[in-house]
């Protein structure tokens, strides 16, 4: 019988988008633009989802390209691969503000074997996505942040998250990062019929940048909402 990390790596190994974009958006794909990130991100699986136990799905925006989009492990930089999970990076070395968060979080949950044996993290859309500015600078976009995007990426989406249910998921609830990322979850849903309830989490990065000196709240709504217990 296969395991959930066996679906997992398959996943991602596969990925490729090759569909339309708006212009000044750029996908990364960093299982195809780094060798060491199928390596990281195949320890990282078979270290924590080597089993067939089903988990329940907490939903992202799309990967940051100095978090998953380096590593190949949501909300995770490289930084924190190394020193809560014990994988080390060694082409790359990334901070990012959301998996300080998500790791603060993850610490008082219980660890990281305690959390990944009952939860599995990933985005409507798996990849990261860049938006050239004026400047000719290349920044984190957001799926939802161009209405020709999101129409364009639509369908992709759908796909990956019955792909991501087929992994093991309990799809009777999930939990949805970000408030603008739940309304277009919702709208997916709709459409597709892919979840029961959906409860919804501010963003970690909302939560760093803006309501940094309440962050131990929200630490506590975190794990009260995934314990059901909010």
């Amino acid at each position: 019988m296969r395991s959930f990390s066996d679906r997992v790596i398959d996943f991602n190994s596969n990925l490729h988008y090759t569909g339309n974009l708006p212009p000044d958006f750029q996908v990364i794909n960093p299982f195809m633009d780094n060798p060491e990130t199928i390596e990281v991100m195949q320890q990282f699986y078979q270290k924590y989802y080597h089993d067939s136990n089903k988990r329940k799905f907490i939903v992202g925006i799309n990967p940051s390209r100095h978090g998953a989009g380096v590593t190949g492990v949501p909300f995770t930089d490289t930084k924190r691969l190394e020193s809560e999970c014990g994988v080390k990076m060694h082409s790359a070395y990334t901070h990012e503000v959301s998996s300080v968060f998500m790791y603060e979080m993850i610490t008082q949950f219980g660890g990281v074997h305690t959390f990944y044996e009952q939860f599995y993290i990933n985005s409507p859309f798996p990849l990261a996505i860049v938006r050239k500015t004026k400047r000719d600078k290349w920044l984190n976009a957001n799926y939802y942040d161009d209405p020709a995007l999101f129409e364009m990426l639509k369908e992709y989406m759908i796909m990956t998250l019955k792909e991501h249910i087929n992994m093991g998921i309990d799809t009777s609830e999930i939990f949805v990062l970000g408030v603008k990322n739940a309304n277009f979850i919702h709208k997916l849903n709709k459409e597709a019929k892919l979840f029961g309830s959906l409860k919804v989490l501010e963003h970690p990065r909302y939560i760093q940048q803006y309501k940094f000196k309440e962050k131990q709240m929200y630490i506590d709504k975190y794990i009260l909402t995934l314990n059901n217990l909010l």
